[in-house]
């Protein structure tokens, strides 16, 4: 291209420029100093909607808190934020800031530290409608500067695919320690979090294990029916050589509890799923931590 056709860019231009990236660093530099506190960062992914993800990650974040562990939980979904809902956080809250501009996620029981791009939103009906450069800007700066402390576990629920969020994820959180796959037993679901396998093996990143949600519902008889399918996550896990971390039966108190803003996991603690939780945060700490084999 000639000079006379070749675009310039103005002093006023590359100065702009410049403050971005540099900002930019600052942030990043930010989001590693804040990661080091935390020892394990996983990501909740599948690649299909509409398979609980965001429930399996509030109480696999109960469990490993009701296990010992210190947790927070990072609702990385712009466009559709719910943890805050599901732990009774209303939106538009807000998040409380420091002077120094750190901002503090809310405390929940039993622990949980939670952090909601739900809660900076004025109403229900805001949508959010930004393009991927926006996305990966937002995810960024708040990882900058929210200030979760000293964490054993970071839960991070993503949303639907394989695109802007799950990239920006994977790619600003250092030495992410690994993704749990989640899916429902569908044909449909299992082909679509096939993808996501395949994401997590492209990226390079650990694949902790798969949970199927809404694997059966269980009669007062104890019969069982297998409502949406059978054996999706298990093939999951042959096919791609990770663990199968459990299956989560489908129980209507689950939905009446979300919808309330309570903790599933904590209201009914004996209920069969609940303890499918329990048994699903030993084996993510034997597999982490090294604790024991995991999976099956």
């Amino acid at each position: 291209m000639s000079s006379g056709s070749s675009m310039r860019i103005r002093s006023s231009e590359y100065k702009e420029i410049a403050k971005r990236m540099r900002a930019i660093q600052e942030q990043q530099k930010r989001v590693v100093a804040n990661m080091r506190k935390i020892k394990y960062k996983v990501a909740i992914l599948s690649s299909k909607g509409g398979v609980g993800k965001s429930f399996v990650t509030v109480s696999l974040a109960a469990a490993l808190a009701v296990k010992g562990r210190r947790v927070g939980v990072f609702d990385a979904d712009i466009h559709g934020p719910s943890v805050h809902k599901m732990v009774g956080l209303p939106t538009g809250l807000g998040l409380p800031a420091r002077q120094d501009g750190t901002i503090v996620p809310i405390e929940v029981p039993p622990g949980l530290k939670v952090a909601s791009i739900g809660l900076l939103l004025p109403d229900d009906e805001t949508p959010v409608i930004w393009r991927g450069s926006l996305k990966t800007s937002a995810i960024r700066e708040l990882l900058a500067y929210l200030d979760w402390g000293e964490l054993d576990y970071l839960l991070i629920d993503l949303p639907p695919g394989t695109g802007d969020e799950q990239l920006t994820i994977a790619q600003i959180i250092p030495q992410l320690t690994g993704f749990v796959l989640v899916t429902i037993p569908s044909e449909v679901s299992k082909a679509v979090v096939k993808k996501a396998a395949a994401f997590a093996r492209r990226l390079n990143v650990p694949v902790i294990g798969v949970v199927e949600n809404m694997s059966y519902f269980e009669c007062p008889d104890g019969s069982r029916h297998y409502i949406f399918g059978r054996g999706a996550a298990r093939e999951i896990a042959e096919e791609f050589n990770i663990p199968f971390l459990g299956e989560i039966p489908i129980d209507p108190r689950i939905r009446e509890a979300n919808d309330r803003g309570k903790i599933f996991f904590l209201e009914y603690p004996d209920s069969k799923a609940a303890k499918a939780f329990l048994e699903i945060a030993e084996r993510v700490i034997g597999i982490i931590e090294g604790q024991g084999e995991g999976g099956e």
